[in-house]
């Protein structure tokens, strides 16, 4: 999986495009939260219940310098989680506590279930993994928070800062995955997927 620079771009301007707070975005933050505390749960649930048993550490700064360290962590059952109180960027929709819930399940079911890392095909993939464990209403949402965000950062702000965060939808041809498989296939050669 790989992020063509052309549309990295287009969902950075979408990205930058899109108000703080759009209310018909909101059913699709909602359904996104319950879907997210649920993963969490899951996450962190005792193992004889059913749970993956993961103990999740909120720290105050970036706490891997690559994937492979937050998967070794991972198999251990631990996570530590980038505190969203910490960096200084209030999400207009998310309590600190939802976005740090969030930011856990997207590390284990997006990074490490892909084992991808942090730069933009790492993104991209996994955005793509994850965005399979949300209903299309809440994935819009989830879009929003990692391709959109992403490609700001790395497109919109050549990877200097982090997106202002918010609570609206990307258009949908940059938050379905099977659209992003259509346009994966028209811009990028089979061989580089």
């Amino acid at each position: 999986m790989r992020l063509d620079p052309a549309v990295g771009s287009a969902i950075a301007e979408a990205y930058a495009a899109a108000p703080v707070r759009d209310e018909r975005a909101y059913p699709a933050y909602a359904a996104f939260c319950q879907e997210t505390v649920r993963q969490y749960h899951f996450l962190v649930g005792r193992v004889e219940f059913g749970g993956l048993g993961v103990s999740v550490r909120i720290v105050d700064e970036d706490p891997y310098p690559d994937v492979a360290s937050m998967v070794d962590d991972v198999r251990r059952r631990r996570l530590k989680v980038w505190s969203s109180a910490a960096s200084d960027n209030p999400h207009p929709y998310l309590s600190d506590a939802e976005n740090d819930m969030f930011r856990a399940v997207h590390d284990v079911f997006g990074h490490a279930a892909s084992g991808r890392g942090f730069d933009r095909h790492g993104e991209e993939a996994a955005w793509l993994k994850h965005s399979g464990t949300y209903s299309s209403l809440a994935g819009r949402a989830m879009s929003m928070e990692t391709r959109g965000q992403n490609c700001f950062r790395i497109f919109g702000s050549g990877g200097d800062r982090f997106a202002a965060q918010k609570a609206a939808l990307l258009p949908r041809v940059f938050s379905d995955p099977r659209l992003a498989w259509k346009t994966l296939q028209a811009t990028v050669p089979a061989a580089r997927c």
